[in-house]
């Protein structure tokens, strides 16, 4: 299999981006990868439906998102593709739709060419999503983003591959604001109210050698909706005053009301998500 990525890819070293193809059931994974996961699944028995949960709560919240009209998405993070990606989720619901993907791993760029033949509507980008002006002013971006009209910004299972002193969350606030009204973010990140859950997977993360920030608490990670409007996590849209940021297996499930944390107790890692527009 080696011989169909770049020769300058890490083999040895395991890559988020690959560790998440392997959980979705993917072959675009080394032995290091899967061998890092299954350090993970030791402790986290969930994963494998933890990243299922999560990539199905991506296609649901892409597709409410373009319904309501906008039309333009920036995928950061974007990760290897997969067989339900962004573009293909927002053009069910509006064949209009223009996708941007953002990564920085170039074995993610190897296979991202698949998804510019794919559709005239979508480029991929290699860059640091961290660099917002060369990600914004790439001739990739220009051509498919119009910042004077609403943007998505994808920041899916992103922010908690990000350290502190990288200010991701002020990062995101100084991205939304350049961007027009009508402009959302569909999120989700890693999050424990279990502080020694949270410290074990960021512990065994990095000691894999892999670039990665950490688990952070439910109320660090609500950072990311600071000035802007979460959108309901019901199916009907309903305003009950309950949770607008819930575990992402139930944001908008047709099946499952949204909960803030997963029902089962003893689960002490989830997903937090949501959807937050500009107004």
């Amino acid at each position: 299999m080696a011989d169909r990525f770049p020769p300058d890819i890490d083999m040895e070293t395991p890559s988020i981006a690959r560790m998440y193809d392997y959980l979705l059931g993917g072959k675009d994974n080394f032995e290091a990868d899967r061998k890092a996961c299954e350090v993970l699944a030791a402790g986290t028995p969930e994963l494998v439906s933890f990243a299922n949960d999560n990539r199905a709560y991506l296609s649901r919240a892409v597709e409410y998102v373009a319904a309501q009209g906008v039309e333009q998405f920036l995928d950061l993070g974007a990760g290897l593709p997969t067989a339900n990606n962004t573009h293909h989720a927002a053009q069910r619901a509006n064949p209009r739709a223009r996708v941007v993907y953002v990564d920085h791993d170039p074995i993610v760029l190897a296979h991202g060419r698949a998804l510019i033949n794919d559709s005239a509507e979508t480029a991929f980008l290699l860059a640091d999503i961290r660099e917002t002006d060369r990600v914004l002013g790439a001739p990739e971006t220009r051509r498919l983003i119009d910042t004077d009209l609403p943007v998505c910004v994808m920041l899916v299972s992103l922010l908690h591959c990000l350290p502190d002193h990288d200010d991701p969350f002020g990062m995101v606030h100084r991205l939304t604001e350049r961007l027009a009204p009508g402009s959302c973010v569909i999120f989700s990140h890693i999050v424990s109210d279990d502080p020694a859950s949270g410290a074990w997977m960021t512990d065994q993360i990095l000691s894999f050698g892999t670039p990665w920030g950490r688990v952070r608490s439910p109320e660090e990670a609500s950072a990311v909706f600071r000035g802007l409007e979460l959108a309901s996590p019901w199916t009907d849209g309903r305003e009950d005053g309950g949770p607008r940021a819930v575990d992402c297996a139930s944001w908008r499930h047709p099946d499952v009301p949204p909960r803030f944390r997963p029902e089962d107790p003893g689960v002490k890692l989830w997903e937090l998500s949501g959807v937050a527009f500009k107004r």
